[in-house]
């Protein structure tokens, strides 16, 4: 039986947010522990031309409500990129989850066929609502979720695989 688009989509995007959310705790700790102004991991970039922290923690957040207001057919929420602290970032995915648990799985139905119309930067693409979801948003939002994690662990936060993995269900065995 193949999984429905819902299934494969908002559980997914709400488990990484949260994870995300976590991390960012851990980074907020971190900076209190070492004295350092949070604005600093707010602010830090990977590499020069590449997009910091905040971007980083924005656009996973825009790629998870984009994904689901356009495989619903449903108006994208307007969230304003002005979260210059760790906390309003974690507001941000706060309001991100909410919104995506707020989502009727039942105006996914028929989301694969949908068609999708995707602007970007440098053009504009139709797609089918599984392509979309295959080929742009879920590559898309995880892009974003490791690169933020990638820029925390570069500052030295002490994050590992289990904390962007977060509790990954199951028994235990050998612990």
């Amino acid at each position: 039986m193949p999984i429905a688009i819902y299934d494969a989509s908002v559980p997914a995007f709400i488990r990484a947010l949260e994870n995300l959310d976590a991390i960012l705790v851990k980074g907020e700790e971190f900076a209190k522990e070492k004295g350092i102004d949070g604005t600093e991991l707010v602010e830090t970039r990977l590499v020069e031309d590449m997009d910091p922290l905040r971007s980083q923690i924005q656009r996973a957040s825009d790629a998870a409500k984009g994904a689901g207001a356009r495989l619903t057919g449903t108006e994208i929420p307007g969230f304003p990129d002005d979260e210059k602290t760790l906390p309003e970032l974690r507001q941000r995915i706060a309001k991100t989850v909410s919104y995506l648990k707020d989502l009727d799985p039942k105006a996914f139905e028929g989301a694969e066929g949908r068609t999708v119309t995707l602007n970007t930067r440098r053009t504009s693409y139709e797609l089918s609502g599984q392509d979309y979801f295959q080929k742009f948003a879920l590559p898309n939002f995880y892009f974003h979720v490791t690169t933020a994690y990638a820029i925390l662990r570069h500052k030295g936060v002490q994050i590992g695989k289990m904390d962007y993995l977060g509790d990954v269900g199951g028994s235990k065995k050998g612990a």
